[in-house]
């Protein structure tokens, strides 16, 4: 039988993050050979995440990265809170926002099958970070945004780590104005969007079959109150012009003085720094935003594992 050292058993554990009875029997496996257990921990740890993939990860974090006229967004989800504030969670969701501002990645497939190093993808880092850490995880999405002149802002909101958290805001300010106002400006605006939640920049970026259905609904509404159709139109109108200042970036009142539209804001920002200022998009990421959670029977589930359940 092949002597295993403690040396090794440390060795094997610093390079795969696996526990000490697994490595010590990759390593009696495989005769000691460093290299083979390590690919023998690799294979069973594929075939532990497999076992876990099905489970529901809705938590992580949201994760930004920016460089000056660049910025990216992605969301790396595991199963449990704890898991977001694990060292080496981070450091995945870090590297690979990184990848993904690198690449200017915005379809999460193609961001899943960028080299991560190491000879594998970052799919394939995913899947090793499972085996290791124990939970289902998923990198469910990634955006990208950039100006031609002037700043990427971004916000992090429930920060858990630098650059990520639950809210993760991207914002472009396009100027040629000075970088660090428009810096300070668009971590204020970003800040507005996560507590605000617009869904369009402007009113011409408003979805128009939403839209349709909303004009509908006042129509109804105003028609029910019996007055003529030209009142009616101008009733419409007058409730459409507030559907836009709840939904509409540009059109809202700003958070911090509830009192100007954002877009007034902008145009002072803009005078006061000497240069035209203009918001050109933004990226909003609510970590576990549309994921359906499982919901557990816990009496089912202890009945279940004592062999009771009917």
């Amino acid at each position: 039988m092949t002597q295993v050292t403690a040396e090794q058993i440390k060795q094997i554990r610093e390079t795969t993050g696996a526990g000490m009875l697994d490595c010590r029997k990759a390593l009696t496996e495989n005769a000691g050979d460093m290299d083979a257990a390590i690919d023998w921990l690799r294979k069973k740890g594929l075939s532990a995440a497999a076992k876990k993939s099905g489970r529901v990860a809705a938590e992580g974090v949201v994760a930004v990265s920016t460089s000056g006229t660049k910025g990216a967004v992605i969301e790396l989800n595991s199963e449990t809170d704890f898991v977001s504030r694990n060292e080496q969670f981070q450091q995945l969701a870090k590297a690979i926002v990184e990848l993904s501002l690198k690449n200017s990645s915005s379809d999460v497939e193609k961001l899943k099958a960028t080299a991560y190093g190491n000879g594998r993808s970052v799919a394939d880092e995913v899947v090793q970070a499972i085996s290791v850490i124990g939970e289902n995880m998923s990198l469910r999405r990634c955006a990208t945004l950039s100006v031609s002149k002037g700043v990427v802002a971004s916000y992090i909101h429930n920060a858990v780590a630098p650059g990520m958290g639950k809210i993760a805001i991207l914002i472009g300010l396009e100027s040629e104005a000075d970088a660090g106002k428009l810096e300070t400006l668009g971590k204020q605006l970003a800040m507005h969007i996560a507590a605000a939640r617009p869904e369009a920049l402007s009113t011409a970026d408003v979805d128009s079959a939403k839209l349709d259905r909303e004009r509908g609904v006042y129509r109804e509404q105003a028609q029910a109150s019996g007055k003529p159709a030209d009142v009616i139109e101008k009733m419409v109108e007058g409730r459409v012009r507030k559907y836009y200042e709840e939904v509409v970036l540009l059109e809202q009142l700003y958070v911090i003085d509830g009192k100007t539209k954002v877009s007034q804001v902008v145009e002072a920002a803009a005078k006061e720094m000497g240069k035209p200022v203009k918001v050109t998009g933004f990226v909003s990421y609510r970590l576990g935003e549309g994921i359906e959670k499982a919901q557990s029977d816990f009496a089912a589930e202890v009945a279940a594992a004592a062999g009771t359940a009917a």
